[in-house]
């Protein structure tokens, strides 16, 4: 099948596989700096895969994270909480991944990680609803 074959719902549940593949590898490192990357890519694949099924996409991180807040949080899909989940790890992320002797905490780890899993849990349910209803 070539890509343009695809419906918006096979994108999404890529997307979900990539997004679990993310944070099964967070889960299984202990390495901060590693586990910081894995469980944001998780929620970044996560909130791509909602967007797909609305036909939306970014080529840039900015794109699809203003995207989610504005279409899916401040409309009250997801709830204000996650603005707070997807911001932290989009900060920590750019952090450990970019600056010189930024040294991320296993506290801060531990709650990304946890986070990104009650992230996705929450969008594997969405999509779910919403392409068991189409």
């Amino acid at each position: 099948m070539r890509p343009d074959e695809h419906t918006p719902e096979d994108l999404a549940e890529f997307r979900l596989h990539q997004a679990r593949e993310c944070l099964k590898s967070a889960l299984a490192t202990e390495d901060f700096p590693t586990s910081a990357n894995r469980s944001y890519y998780s929620i970044f694949h996560a909130m791509r895969a909602v967007q797909a099924l609305d036909r939306f996409d970014s080529r840039k991180h900015s794109g699809v994270i203003d995207n989610f807040l504005k279409d899916y949080i401040r409309t009250g899909v997801f709830p204000k909480a996650f603005s707070k989940i997807i911001t932290s790890a989009f900060k920590i992320r750019l952090e450990s991944d970019y600056e010189d002797f930024y040294l991320v905490s296993k506290a801060d780890v531990t709650a990304q990680v946890e986070n990104a899993g009650i992230f996705l849990k929450a969008v594997e349910k969405y999509v779910s609803e919403r392409t068991r209803s189409t």
